[in-house]
């Protein structure tokens, strides 16, 4: 469990720096991901799910 809080706590570090270092650019990127299908999004969301498991399974394996 300690293991996952620090995992998404190192989310919000990451996302959060680039809020704060690129504002405007996460803005854009934002609107242009309001233009895309919802396919896209899912697909897209469910890879990067995947990847991750199979980073993690790599790293603690």
């Amino acid at each position: 469990m300690k293991d996952l809080l620090t995992a998404l706590a190192l989310v919000l570090v990451i996302e959060g720096a680039l809020y704060a270092l690129f504002p405007v650019r996460m803005r854009e990127l934002l609107l242009t991901m309001m233009e895309l299908p919802d396919t896209l999004i899912r697909r897209s969301g469910l890879l990067a799910a995947v990847l991750g498991v199979f980073l993690v399974w790599l790293i603690r394996g």
